[in-house]
């Protein structure tokens, strides 16, 4: 069971991306885990050029599904003084399943410093975690990641959502795409409301860059409330921090609930 760094190293390459085959057990369902094909494209953009900024922000499409064989492909949009832009698709034997927009942006002076993301209060140490059960879960988490319960149910609300997560092969991975690998690991949070067995599927996850530096262990704590479902469609937001408590992603999805 390959690792992402291993798909990536083995992929072949193209004038404008890669291509590579997912398999089985990186899926959710009938296709890729989304945190895998937003990895994917990312890496598609950083491969344009080495010397690029800082990610700071991403749009992300969950088109269609994606299996199998696909190609990622990449380019730039606009280069900027201080950012650049690059769009990034994926596709498969049905067209495109995924598109992306990526700023990359460097870092400038700036009088303005705001960091008000702390943990959430009455976390339990990783250590002292329980892990997440996965004989439910689908194959990519079985698979390929570690999860443990990072909150008591006193402290969490009706649709909220608080693990440890850690991938499993993690050596090689640029750190922004090992953020966004994990980041999308939770099943959406209203899904305990309903049945684990619901079948959920994301269709849009924007995400802002804040400082997607892994801790050395690995774990990263990822929280995903939902304020707002209604006729098949759930709004998440989704914060995630490294081991040490460093905020590194904040983001926003958009999560379809047949059930």
């Amino acid at each position: 069971m390959p690792g992402l760094a291993d798909m990536l190293a083995g992929a072949e390459p193209r004038d404008d991306g890669f291509a590579l085959v997912i398999p089985d057990d990186w899926l959710q369902g009938r296709t890729a885990y989304g945190g895998l094909t937003s990895a994917l494209a990312l890496a598609a953009a950083q491969r344009i050029d080495p010397e690029l900024a800082p990610l700071r922000s991403a749009q992300l499409a969950m088109i269609a599904p994606l299996a199998g064989r696909i190609e990622a492909r990449a380019r730039v949009l606009r280069r900027g003084r201080n950012a650049t832009w690059i769009a990034a698709e994926l596709s498969g034997e049905q067209g495109i399943g995924f598109s992306a927009s990526f700023v990359f942006m460097r870092p400038i002076e700036s009088a303005l410093a705001i960091d008000e993301y702390p943990v959430p209060g009455g976390l339990v140490p990783v250590d002292a975690a329980k892990p997440v059960p996965m004989d439910h879960a689908p194959a990519f988490l079985r698979h390929h990641f570690e999860a443990r319960f990072a909150l008591p149910k006193a402290s969490l609300g009706a649709a909220d959502l608080c693990w440890w997560v850690r991938v499993r092969e993690r050596d090689g991975l640029d750190p922004a795409v090992e953020c966004l690998l994990c980041g999308d690991a939770l099943p959406t949070a209203v899904l305990p409301l309903l049945s684990f067995r619901v079948p959920i599927s994301s269709m849009h996850w924007h995400v802002n860059m804040l400082d997607p530096r892994p801790a050395p262990d690995g774990w990263w704590l990822i929280r995903s409330t939902s304020a707002f479902a209604r006729s098949g469609g759930a709004s998440e937001h989704i914060l995630q921090w490294n081991a040490a408590g460093a905020p590194a992603m904040a983001g926003i999805q958009s999560v379809a609930v047949f059930g």
